[in-house]
């Protein structure tokens, strides 16, 4: 058999990466899926394994994070609150989401997990100099920046022009997009109807009438108040003023 020795060895690669990030269900999806294997060993060496549970905080509003992380499963949410307590859902992160920031500043906001919630988590002083010493690691960083700043702009548009409608079905889309279930399975739904309808601006009221009204028009079936199934993409996209 030829073999090219210009290639790399692919699966001599996988076979030195560390043990806890090859068993890793979402390294590839993650900033971790983008750098090689040498640098993915210097940022395994400085990370480990932590469990929120829920209501637990990650980084608090207002402080300067010792921790950033990759979460490999369950859901956190980003919200941000005024002096006299109100609180705004900013948006979620999902497994393989990147959390945190490496800039030695003041969070703009909370990360709290909504469900048991386990990440890879780094000392957050000790990325610059790792970013430094490799490079692409860096460039991952700035990847997943620029990915969330687009996912930041979508909300905006979410909140501020479309119908109580729209976005229910944008939500349950993104949990769609974000799940790992094979098309006509239930599609887990982290989030309470009270826990979405802050997260979308809307009352409790509205969000379950609204799903009410998706499922007698056979657009999702609702098996349980955790989980929902999609019986017709085509019009949930249309919901969602989406493109199909």
């Amino acid at each position: 058999m030829f073999i090219d020795r210009n290639q790399p060895d692919l699966g001599a690669a996988e076979w030195n990466l560390p043990a806890r990030c090859a068993a890793c269900g979402v390294r590839m999806a993650s900033l971790c899926g983008g750098i090689s294997a040498g640098a993915l060993e210097a940022l395994n060496r400085i990370g480990r394994k932590r469990v929120l549970r829920r209501g637990e905080a990650l980084i608090w509003q207002g402080d300067i994070a010792e921790q950033v992380g990759i979460l490999h499963h369950g859901l956190v949410k980003l919200s941000a609150s005024l002096e006299d307590g109100r609180e705004q859902m900013l948006g979620l992160a999902f497994p393989a989401d990147f959390v945190g920031a490496i800039g030695e500043r003041p969070s703009s906001h909370c990360v709290t997990a909504l469900t048991e919630t386990e990440l890879c988590v780094f000392p957050r002083s000790a990325l610059p100099g790792l970013v430094e010493a490799h490079p692409e690691i860096g460039q991952a960083l700035l990847t997943r920046a620029y990915d969330e700043l687009d996912q930041l702009r979508k909300w905006m548009l979410l909140l501020g022009r479309k119908s109580a409608e729209e976005r229910v079905a944008s939500l349950l889309l993104q949990f769609a997009a974000r799940g790992t279930c094979s098309p006509g399975a239930p599609v887990a739904l982290p989030l309470t109807r009270q826990q979405m309808a802050e997260l979308l601006g809307l009352t409790i009221e509205t969000v379950s009438r609204k799903l009410t009204a998706m499922k007698r028009d056979g657009v999702i079936a609702l098996p349980d108040l955790r989980s929902f199934v999609i019986l017709d993409a085509k019009a949930l996209a249309v919901l969602a003023a989406e493109t199909p």
